[in-house]
């Protein structure tokens, strides 16, 4: 069995992400449409640049705990990158998608630039369709 390496990230990246990442899982136990009430509240911020996304992705992967009860995937994953990037001051939309055959559910983290999360395993040949686009 080959060993589960985590990413790694800079110290400061690994802080905002433990703040956003805790904020992300407590907003997880309320509905959907507080959860987008609160990333709503970020318009007006500066759009943040495809690599600070990327960085602070990588943060939240790194800090994310193996001993976790619950869930974290996608939407706590990419919520709390959208959080992240909030607290540098910057912003990201937070975007739900969906596709067919098999249907799938999945969210990411997007700047005008690119996006993080969204092409993870066979998406190249059924790509994700968004649905819904926060702020």
């Amino acid at each position: 069995m080959v060993p589960f390496s985590r990413p790694t990230a800079p110290m400061r990246d690994r802080l905002v992400a433990a703040v956003a990442l805790a904020l992300s899982l407590a907003m997880s136990r309320c509905p959907l449409r507080w959860q987008i009430a609160v990333v709503r509240r970020l318009r007006g911020l500066p759009y943040a640049r495809l690599a600070r996304l990327e960085a602070l992705y990588t943060a939240v992967k790194a800090v994310t705990p193996s001993w976790w009860p619950g869930r974290i995937a996608c939407m706590e994953h990419s919520l709390a990158t959208v959080i992240a990037t909030a607290l540098t001051g910057r912003q990201a939309r937070w975007v739900l998608g969906a596709r067919f055959l098999p249907d799938a559910a999945h969210a990411w983290a997007e700047v005008p630039e690119g996006a993080v999360g969204r092409d993870i395993g066979d998406a190249v040949d059924r790509p994700w369709t968004p649905v819904l686009s926060v702020p």
